[in-house]
């Protein structure tokens, strides 16, 4: 096979190709170029008014942290380990949007003049892949230039994450290790309210979930069924195994069959060797994957999400802890929504009943500084390890009960009062 040959420069570079009030875009995790993002943080003094917008950094630098005012600075969309921090002491900006409506959110409002990612080597055809990754970043293929962080390390994958080097202004090699992580093992709780959810689930069904403890809990309670298929935003350890084992293979899919449809992947260095040069995973952007018209297409689209509060409307409060601000709402409101158009869909927003402190994650109020995820006249089903509370056409004061049902015991007496003091509950019963 020819090989196609280009010139590899150093990751300074890219400064090259920074003009003053630019945006540059940056994927998520492990697809994020660290070599390209440290030649910015170490060449902004020669930069003006310069902003990277990258979704849930790993690794904070400088810029991140409002090193450099004026000449370069970062803007989140879903907080990180790089920029949980920094954004609390006021470094870093973060716009609330669906995970969908980042592409579209950037056209309108920052539109792009770079874009930078880490990438596979290149084929015999020129071209690039995006490796673990899609994104929002994928969506500016062939619309922006692109400069490329080449690494031996990063899978080849397949679906629409392909740069040519034609549309490439630059590259750079930084061969080092994928950030990977181990599945979570699940708990009594998880496993609780795995088991729940899986009994509910059809063969046939296409899958949507995150990852963490109670999706690895969750997906390895399906090892009975048949037929399965998957179309969800984060693609994990779990899902591997449930396709090596012949679980999953998507045969009942009714958008892109046979597929494994993602649009970012995270887990293992096992999961990481799956995925390269595997056809049967199709990484696609994310206003393709998370736009609920595109999940309403799939019949018998089950989707899990994780919650950290519901309150006794049904609303659902994702991106925050203790009234502080986490994370981002992701794709959570995407896919509940979507679910509402998927012939034979159901949503499930799970969460534990209460939290290692013993404080309930049902609550009358959601709790003051944390924002609505996910919308109450979308959730269908929240799911606790008591049960499953099934929302939707029922009235407030029968959502509100259902909700009671499935908190902690210790709880239920105290929410029950606050129900029935609020007006969500009739003061007697008749």
């Amino acid at each position: 096979m020819r090989t196609v040959e280009y010139e590899e420069l150093p990751a300074e570079a890219v400064l090259d190709h920074v003009t003053p009030g630019m945006h540059v875009i940056s994927p998520i995790q492990n697809a994020a170029p660290p070599a390209l993002l440290r030649a910015l943080d170490a060449g902004a003094d020669g930069l003006t008014d310069v902003t990277v917008h990258h979704m849930d950094p790993w690794e904070s630098l400088p810029f991140m942290e409002g090193a450099y005012p004026g000449r370069l600075r970062h803007v989140d969309y879903f907080l990180g380990p790089g920029s949980r921090k920094n954004f609390h002491e006021g470094h870093c900006d973060l716009i609330p949007v669906d995970f969908a409506k980042i592409p579209a959110t950037l056209r309108e409002f920052s539109p792009p003049g770079l874009a930078i990612t880490t990438v596979s080597e290149i084929d015999e055809h020129g071209f690039f892949s995006m490796g673990t990754n899609a994104d929002y970043v994928a969506s500016f293929i062939g619309q922006v230039p692109f400069f490329v962080e080449v690494n031996a390390n990063m899978p080849r994958t397949f679906g629409r994450n392909h740069i040519h080097i034609s549309q490439v202004v630059g590259v750079t090699r930084n061969d080092v290790p994928l950030i990977t992580t181990e599945p979570s093992v699940p708990g009594e709780i998880e496993n609780a309210i795995a088991d729940r959810i899986a009994e509910r689930v059809p063969d046939g069904a296409c899958l949507q979930l995150g990852v963490g403890k109670l999706p690895n809990a969750f997906l390895s309670r399906l090892t009975g069924h048949k037929n399965l298929g998957i179309h969800t935003e984060a693609l994990s350890d779990g899902v591997m195994d449930l396709v090596n084992a012949g679980v999953i293979d998507g045969s009942r899919k009714t958008g892109r069959p046979y597929k494994h449809v993602t649009t970012f992947a995270v887990g293992s260095q096992k999961l990481m060797d799956w995925l390269h040069n595997n056809p049967s995973v199709a990484m696609l952007p994310v206003d393709i994957v998370n736009d609920p018209r595109v999940i309403g297409q799939e019949h018998n689209l089950y989707s899990v999400n994780a919650t950290s509060e519901v309150d006794l409307y049904g609303q659902a409060a994702s991106e925050t802890i203790a009234g502080r601000y986490w994370s981002g709402a992701g794709g959570q409101a995407d896919f509940a929504r979507g679910c509402t158009f998927s012939p034979g869909g159901h949503g499930f927003i799970v969460t534990p009943s209460q939290t290692s402190k013993g404080i309930s994650r049902i609550t009358l109020s959601l709790t003051p500084g944390s924002p609505v995820t996910t919308h109450k006249n979308i959730i269908e089903n929240v799911v606790t390890e008591y049960g499953i509370a099934s929302l939707r056409g029922k009235s407030v004061s029968q959502r509100a009960a259902a909700l009671i049902d499935v908190a902690h015991p210790d709880h239920r007496e105290r929410l029950s009062r606050e129900a029935r003091e609020a007006g969500l509950l009739p003061r007697t019963v008749h």
